[in-house]
Order: structure tokens, then C-alpha cells, then sequence
């Protein structure tokens, strides 16, 4: 064993605070504090550690173990086995789907070895209201280097050099953001952090805030340096309450360390930061809009025929990058271009987080080199599908992202691959779906969650995605035309072409995307009155096959309404007047016996 001091970490994340973590952390310190040791332990509340469902997580160093689903009626077990003998718990250790078997060290299992974090280095191993943890894993050292021993012009070059690319969508080259601005002689400049992470099933950008702050922070000072800025702005939804109570305590803590404010290590250059609370618009993760909104104005997009870089906040030359973007500076800077150009594929350089949600085995947060395939982020961390049901698609890049389908499992997860086929990177998020998906509801949802979130400022994406909403509604309902298809293509193709910012822009890439790749789902709506998923439920009825049943009694245990009869061994049936097309029967039934049909199927 090591000689270096014993850790407990305890995840506290928004995940596992969500299952008490909290109270594990502190029965952590109360049984130390009253067990007799002679070493004891330090023990520390973490970010994410990743494997969110599996939480609360409990790390134990340097012993590499690692437990999973720990409650705080475990933490006597653990003390007194682990802490005190050495003796591993089993029943708390992860057990990988892949390898079937349980595995120590979260190191080992199947979800992590094939992960290589760099902005999320940090997270999981310290305390993110701690500077000194930040410091002790050579935070900071990057700013001190770029004050001390680069000019603007070099550090502006490494960034070029890396091909970091930004993090939050648009992939957009972020050194030639940069050297742009810091083209522009007209002060003052600004640096803006975007954290208004919006999209349903996005969390990326919320773990690196909660996790690890100051990483963030050291980024935007050193964008600030190198273009000659002297104030920043973290612009955070105010949902993410423990993202900002973290942020703030790292803003303050940088400022009582020099790493803030006035001569900053004694260099000379000044820099403040301030938190700025968004409303929770989806909309303001546009960048004009997020801009608008932080000068007090309503959030609203702009026509993009002058960048924000020349004309951004007060229509002062500006640099707004997201939350992963600047996390990945500081070690840029420590470690070189060529390093993070050696990850990743050409023209898409270094890694990419994504958080990994649906029907999936193991969701949480993923950090992967770019290029690394679809089908490794699914089946090889993600461990597949839940049930071992069939794989029908992802959703990457939030709402107005595309559907992926199973023929291009093997694509690569980078920003050109994904756009080539009609879906994008997004902020990273990734929505896993099975056979019991319906894609023309999916579409459906996303484009109502559009409409709702649309700032009204264009016709195209105001009137336009309301129109293609109540389409779609039509066709969930089972009145649907056939004629109806041609009309959302080209709605897609108005929408796309003459709305204002980005959010009209890729609105129609659900819709386009399952037409593309999915058509016969939604010819089966309109035609056949059938959703093969039973999700649609005006297009749904459900019978039991009594040539298949085995009469074990689970369909009529998990119906609500009583509409599932019949005695034990032998064949059920289902009351169709009874019947509320909730699934359960479908859901539970060990035999396949159950089967979907159309809306005039009948029982």
C-alpha cells in the first residue's frame, strides 16, 4: 500500500445529492471523528464523478476503491472493514456489464478505461470549494506561466496550434476567435463565459462549474491576457444554484489568492470577473441573445453581419466561449499544442464530454477523445442498451440536434462526421432510444419544446415551427395526410434558410432527420393508424397473444386501471374499454405475448 495519507471522497454532485450523498459525507467525518485510528483519513465532497446513476459514488484512496450506490447506513461497514482492516466490501463495488463481473477500481470498469479527461481532469479527485486542491494539481501554474514567460501573441498561438475547436455547438476555431479580437485596438474588450446550458439531458457544462471552477476561471484569465481585457462575465442559468454557489466561492478565493483583481501575481495586468444569473431562456445560450441579456436587455438574438469579437457587449470587441472550452486552456498551455493535437483526429483535436442519458446501461458523464465511434460511446461505455432491447437511434445536440440511426453506429463523434449526416455536436448531449421510441412523437416533442422556447423575434421560426408543431400533432393524433410530409420538408427548408439565429436554424433537424431515416414510421401514422412504439396512444391498442401467454400474472400486477383478467397459468386478456394504453402490460411481459396494434386493432 501507499504511504501517501488516506482520502475518502464523496461525491456530492447534483446527482448524488439528489441521494443523499450529503448525509454520507458527513456521517463520514462524525464515525472518523469518533473511531480510534492513527492516521485518520481526510475526507472531501467532490464534483461528478461520471457514473451518475450508480451514485452515491464513495472513492477511497490511494487503495483504488471505489463503491457505488453507497448509503449512509454503509459508511460503519466501510469504516470499520475498509478503513480499519483493508477489507474490500463487496456488495458495494461496481459491477460492469461488459466484463460481468464486479470491479474495485472505478479505473478498471468498462465505463471509464476507455475515457481520457482533460476538462474534466479534476473533477471527482478534489474539493471544488477548496483553492488549495486546484493548486496542489498544478492549478494556476498555466496563468503564471503566460504572465511571466509569454507574450499575448504566443499565447494566442498555442491556442491556434492546439485546433481547439469550441465546445459549445458551433465548433467554431477558438484561437482565431481570439486573434480577431485581439486585433481590434478599441477598449474596452470583454470575456464572456457561456453556462446557460440549456438543452434537455445536458449537464456538461453544469459538472465542470460544480466540479471544478477555477479551472474555468484560470481560462478566461488567460484569453483575457492574451487579448487585452480586463473584465469577464459568467453568464450562468439560475437554475444551476450549486454551479454558482461554487463559482462565486472560487471567484473569491482567487481574489484573496492574487490570481484576481488588481496586479494579478504581481504581473501588473488586472482582471475582474462577475456572475451574471440568466433567466432560464433557451434562447440565451445564442450568443447575441446571452449578450443582450447580460447588458439588461431582452434576450433577444441580432443579425450576425458584425461578430460579436468586433461589436459584442456594449459593442465592445468580445470573446464568449463555453463553460468546456475554457476548461481545456490551462492545460493547453501547461502541456503544448502538439500534446493536444496528438488526441483526437485532424481538424477535430482533443476531447469532447458528453453526458450520456435514455436507455441506456450506464448514463452520466463521458469524456472521450474526438473521433472515438457512436457505437463505442453506447455499447462499450455505455455498457448498451437497458434489457439488452434494440438500439434504434441517438439524439446528439440537444433539441435541435438530428437522430442518428443504426446504420451509422460506426460514425465518427466529431463535428464535421456529425453534420455530414444531418445531426451536429451540439453542447455534447447524447439521448439514447430503443425500439420503444416512437421517432414522430420524438420529433414532436423537440419542436413543441422549440416553439415554446423561440424568442418570437422572426416570422420564419415563430410562425414556422408553431405550424410544423400542430403538423406533427395531427399525425401523432391519427389525422394526419400524406401531403403533410412534403409540407415539413419544406417548412425544414424555409426555417433553416431565413430564421434569424441558430436556434431557427436547426430547429428542423429533428423533423428532417427522422424523415430522412425514419419515414416509415411516420407513413405507418398516417396510413396504417399504427405507432409501432405504443406511444402514441390514439394509435394504440394493446392485445395478449394466447398462443404466446404463460399466464405468469405480471401484466395483470402492473396494470393500473384493472383492465388486465385471467387466471394464473393460463392465457389473460385485456378489457379495451379499461385499457388507459399506459404499456405497463408491454413493459413487464417476460414473454413477448403481448403485442401492440393500431388504433382499430381489437382485442
Amino acid at each position: 500500500m501507499s504511504s501517501e495519507k488516506r482520502k475518502i471522497l464523496v461525491c456530492c454532485g447534483t446527482g448524488c445529492l439528489a441521494n443523499n450523498s450529503y448525509n454520507v459525507y458527513t456521517k463520514f467525518l462524525d464515525k472518523l471523528k469518533n473511531t480510534s485510528i492513527d492516521v485518520v483519513p481526510s475526507v472531501k465532497s467532490t464534483g461528478c464523478n461520471g457514473l451518475c446513476e450508480k451514485g452515491p459514488v464513495v472513492k477511497i484512496l490511494p487503495d483504488e476503491i471505489s463503491y457505488f450506490k453507497v448509503k449512509e447506513a454503509d459508511v460503519d461497514e466501510i469504516v470499520e472493514k475498509t478503513i480499519l482492516k483493508g477489507e474490500v466490501v463487496d456488495r458495494l463495488l461496481y459491477f460492469d456489464t461488459n466484463a460481468k463481473k464486479r470491479i474495485v477500481s472505478h479505473k478498471d470498469a468498462s465505463f471509464y478505461k476507455h475515457q481520457n479527461k482533460i476538462a474534466l481532469r479534476n473533477i471527482g479527485e478534489i474539493d471544488p470549494q477548496s483553492i488549495e486542491d486546484y493548486k496542489e494539481r498544478g492549478g494556476y501554474k498555466a496563468l503564471e506561466k503566460v504572465l511571466f514567460s509569454m507574450t499575448p501573441e504566443q499565447v494566442i498561438t498555442e491556442i491556434e496550434s492546439s485546433g481547439l475547436r469550441g465546445r459549445g455547438g458551433a465548433g467554431f476555431p477558438t484561437g482565431s476567435k481570439w486573434r480577431t479580437c485581439y486585433q481590434f485596438e478599441n477598449n474596452p474588450k470583454y470575456v464572456v463565459c457561456n453556462g446557460d446550458e440549456g438543452d434537455p439531458g445536458a449537464f456538461m457544462d453544469r459538472s465542470v462549474m460544480e466540479g471544478d471552477p477555477n479551472t474555468v476561471i484560470e481560462g478566461m484569465i488567460i484569453c483575457a491576457f492574451a487579448i487585452s481585457s480586463n473584465k469577464g462575465f459568467l453568464y450562468i442559468r439560475d437554475e444551476y444554484q450549486l454551479a454558482r454557489k461554487n463559482m462565486q466561492l472560487a471567484i473569491e478565493s482567487a481574489m484573496a489568492h492574487g490570481f484576481l483583481g488588481k496586479n494579478i501575481m504581481g504581473s501588473g495586468f488586472d482582471f475582474d470577473l462577475e456572475i451574471v444569473r440568466g433567466g432560464g431562456a433557451f434562447v440565451c445560450g445564442e450568443s447575441s441573445a446571452l449578450m443582450a441579456s447580460i447588458e439588461g436587455s431582452v434576450g433577444e438574438p441580432r443579425a450576425k453581419y458584425i461578430r460579436s469579437v468586433e461589436k459584442g457587449l456594449w459593442d465592445q470587441p468580445t470573446v464568449l466561449n463555453n463553460v468546456e472550452t475554457w476548461a481545456n486552456v490551462p492545460p493547453i498551455i501547461m502541456k503544448g499544442a502538439d500534446w493536444f493535437k496528438s488526441i483526437g483526429i485532424e481538424k477535430n483535436s482533443g476531447t469532447k464530454v458528453f453526458s450520456l442519458v435514455g436507455k441506456v446501461k450506464n448514463t452520466g458523464l463521458v469524456e472521450i477523445p474526438m473521433g472515438t465511434t457512436l457505437r463505442e460511446l453506447v455499447f462499450d461505455i455505455g455498457g448498451g442498451i437497458i434489457k439488452d432491447r434494440t438500439f434504434k437511434a441517438v439524439q446528439t445536440g440537444g433539441p435541435s440536434g438530428g437522430c442518428i440511426p443504426k446504420e451509422h453506429l460506426d460514425v465518427s463523434m466529431d463535428f464535421d462526421s456529425l453534420n455530414n449526416i444531418g445531426s451536429m455536436m451540439g453542447s455534447g448531449g447524447v439521448i439514447v432510444m430503443d425500439d420503444t421510441t416512437c421517432m414522430v412523437e420524438l420529433a414532436r416533442y423537440y419542436m413543441e419544446f422549440l416553439a415554446e422556447e423561440s424568442c418570437g423575434k422572426c416570422t420564419t421560426c415563430r410562425e414556422g415551427i408553431s405550424t410544423m408543431v400542430k403538423i406533427l400533432n395531427n399525425i401523432t393524433s391519427g389525422n394526419g395526410k400524406m401531403e403533410d410530409l412534403d409540407l415539413l420538408e419544406s417548412l425544414s427548408g424555409t426555417i433553416k434558410e431565413a430564421s434569424l439565429c441558430g436556434l431557427g436554424k436547426t430547429a428542423p433537424n429533428p423533423v428532417m432527420t427522422t424523415l430522412k431515416y425514419f419515414r416509415d414510421e411516420y407513413i405507418d401514422h398516417i396510413v396504417n393508424k399504427k405507432c409501432s412504439a405504443g406511444v402514441c396512444k390514439n394509435l394504440t391498442s394493446y392485445s395478449i397473444n394466447k398462443d404466446i401467454c404463460i399466464g405468469c400474472g405480471l401484466c395483470a400486477k402492473k396494470c393500473p386501471t384493472g383492465a388486465v383478467s385471467g387466471t394464473l397459468k393460463s392465457p389473460h386478456m385485456i378489457n379495451k374499454d379499461a385499457c388507459i394504453k399506459c404499456g405497463s402490460c408491454f413493459a413487464v411481459c417476460p414473454s413477448g405475448a403481448v403485442v401492440i396494434g393500431g388504433a382499430l386493432v381489437e382485442n
